[in-house]
């Protein structure tokens, strides 16, 4: 896996190297989750393991298990289907990367309340190779049968948003590291600082519980001082020209509108991946694409993680989505 995942990112890196007529972008590390080489080592769980507020107890081994993962609030939602508790012969079940209330971790993606048709079309956009994924979804996508994947969109867009990423503007974060397995990014243990730069760096708010899969344990996006206030002047305005304001196809809360997808409280890390993949033009072309193809060309890497940094701020619970930084 940690092969495949700088394989994939170096490839990227050549596609966009040789964009025609735009300025190469290269892909960033913290965005894709690469692992590193050096961490601390894991911790033991041991015994049953609860999170707060459920009755359930699970084990380690049933928790990281990717075809079986914890249902700790099951009276939260309907019934699951299979794809998404258990997966399908070579598909692990959707709730284990995007939990079982869709909100997902900052390597995956919320899905949360996202557009049913919308959903199926990324899947299938995954299966012909007309969107790629050089980590998973692509092989996921082409495991998937089309049964199963309309059965998961469907449940997942049954699911409300909510706020789940509290983006917080710094100059300094939490040193922190990618693990191996699952890659997830977590502080290293004490008070270590090291300078943000021009990175997003999403944090759990509790480790413990992020690594447990609880669904009511939410995320700090630390991201440079600055940024929300040049993120919502493109998204709202479109600046100047450079881009086209969001809020055309998405809804002026950037609640989503008919099969387009929200964008507000997307994990910021997310949204920036998309945004590069849009640039560079290769990994996104299918129909629903060719609006975002306009929108990306005179973006900058600053400015893409700008507007990613004001649209995870954005409450998508709420009607008018107030920000939530400081």
């Amino acid at each position: 896996m940690r092969k495949s995942i700088f394989v994939g990112v170096l490839a990227l890196g050549s596609v966009l190297a040789f964009a025609e007529d735009r300025p190469p972008i290269q892909p960033q590390p913290w965005a894709f989750q690469v692992p590193d080489k050096i961490h601390p080592a894991d911790e033991v769980r041991s015994g049953p393991l609860q999170v707060p507020g459920s009755s359930k107890t699970f084990t380690a081994e049933e928790i990281d298990d990717l075809f079986n993962p914890p249902d700790w609030f099951p009276e939260e939602h309907s019934p699951a289907p299979g794809i998404i508790q258990h997966g399908s012969e070579g598909v692990q079940a959707c709730g284990s990367c995007h939990l079982m209330s869709g909100h997902g971790h900052p390597e995956s993606a919320d899905l949360a309340g996202l557009p049913v048709e919308y959903l199926v079309r990324q899947m299938d956009d995954f299966k012909s190779g007309a969107r790629k994924d050089p980590i998973e979804m692509s092989a996921i996508g082409k495991a998937t049968s089309s049964d199963d994947a309309r059965q998961a969109a469907e449940w997942f867009a049954s699911l409300k948003p909510s706020a789940w990423v509290k983006v917080v503007e710094a100059d300094t974060v939490p040193r922190s590291y990618v693990t191996l397995n699952g890659r997830m990014r977590l502080p290293w243990p004490g008070t270590l600082k090291e300078r943000i730069g021009k990175r997003i760096i999403e944090l759990p708010e509790d480790p413990a519980r992020a690594k447990n899969r609880d669904p009511h344990s939410g995320f700090i996006a630390y991201v440079p001082k600055g940024s929300m206030a040049k993120g919502a002047e493109l998204v709202k305005t479109g600046g100047s020209g450079k881009t086209i304001a969001c809020g055309i196809c998405h809804g002026d809360s950037l609640e989503g509108i008919g099969d387009v997808p929200r964008l507000a409280g997307l994990h910021p890390t997310y949204v920036f991946r998309q945004l590069l993949y849009f640039y560079e033009g290769e990994a996104h072309t299918g129909t629903s694409a060719a609006l975002m193809k306009k929108v990306v060309p005179k973006l900058t890497e600053d400015d893409m993680l700008a507007i990613a940094a004001y649209v995870a701020s954005l409450d998508p619970s709420q009607p008018a989505g107030p920000a939530h930084h400081q």
